[in-house]
């Protein structure tokens, strides 16, 4: 069996001038490509060394259903079908500047649940 672990991802955003984020996705890590074990080797057979507190981005958690893609290229289906955020300027094929996507986690298992709170970002204009 592969080892890997549990965990339920939602992604919101919201607009500019939109009251309340929209799930875009609800994926899993479970579906990575890659296990965490994997992702260390591949990081440290090269002789990289790897030291207590460092990160290991996973990359895209995507799902297999079109609700659990995570990416807005999955999401909206390469442009052809552009996500809902609600109000005048809500429909999104990619983020837009100053777009709020919001992140949640969290692993449950019987009556046990356990959160990985929020990690929130704006998407800022880029400096010129």
């Amino acid at each position: 069996a592969r080892k890997t672990f549990d965990i339920t991802l939602d992604v919101n955003v919201r607009a500019p001038g939109i009251e309340s984020p929209v799930r875009v996705c609800r994926t899993n890590y479970k579906h990575l490509y890659w296990t965490v074990e994997q992702m260390i080797t591949h990081h440290s057979v090269t002789g990289c060394p790897m030291r207590a507190g460092d990160l290991i981005a996973s990359g895209t958690v995507s799902g297999p259903e079109p609700e659990s893609f995570a990416s807005m290229l999955e999401l909206a289906w390469r442009g052809t079908k552009p996500i809902q955020l609600g109000g005048e300027n809500g429909e999104r094929k990619f983020l837009h500047d100053l777009d709020e996507v919001i992140i949640t986690g969290f692993a449950e298992k019987g009556d046990l649940r356990i959160g990985f709170g929020e990690c929130r970002g704006i998407v800022l204009p880029a400096s010129t």
